[in-house]
């Protein structure tokens, strides 16, 4: 029998009650938020249980939304896979903007490690429990993190980005 997305949804709220909610169907990928103080234990059952059985961890970034209010300008997003049944699930978890943290759930999947560090190389997003939470592809001295919205796109005092040279006039010469 086929795993279906009301039956996900259903052992979830059987489980976590309100604590998950804002299930939404959207083309292949069901999805839905879930509270950051459980995000180990809605992972951890999605993985164990042996109906739905999400194997394997597809992605895990974070996305910043400045514009939210304090406890939700930051968001983990997990994307896990049944391979069995084919089917993909997204989970949203909203942290706080001032001290973005969450727990990690690298000793779940081995493969967030690196997904986590990451995130927090872009984001800042500090991994509670994560085994080395440190940079992985930008400088270690570096003081800001450059995914977040009030990082500059680009340095104004740099010469050698000259409009000119891109044919970004607004003057045909």
């Amino acid at each position: 029998m086929a795993l279906e997305t009301t039956e996900i949804q259903e052992k979830l709220i059987e489980t976590f009650g309100s604590k998950v909610l804002a299930f939404n169907q959207d083309r292949d990928i069901f999805s839905l938020e879930a509270d950051s103080d459980i995000i180990t234990a809605v992972v951890l059952f999605l993985k164990n249980d042996p109906a739905l059985r999400f194997h394997f961890l597809t992605d895990l970034c974070g996305v910043h939304y400045p514009d939210n209010e304090e406890n939700k300008q930051f968001a983990v997003v997990y994307h896990l896979h049944n391979w069995y049944e084919n089917k993909r699930i997204r989970i949203k978890s909203f942290i706080n903007g001032s001290k973005p943290e969450i727990k990690t759930i690298s000793n779940i999947f081995l493969c967030a490690n690196w997904m986590e560090r990451e995130t927090y190389d872009f984001f800042g997003i500090n991994f509670i429990g994560h085994p080395q939470l440190k940079r992985i592809l930008n400088m270690d001295e570096m003081i800001s993190f450059p995914m977040r919205k009030e990082f500059p796109m680009e340095d104004s005092g740099r010469t050698d980005k000259d409009d000119r040279y891109f044919g970004r006039t607004t003057i045909n010469q």
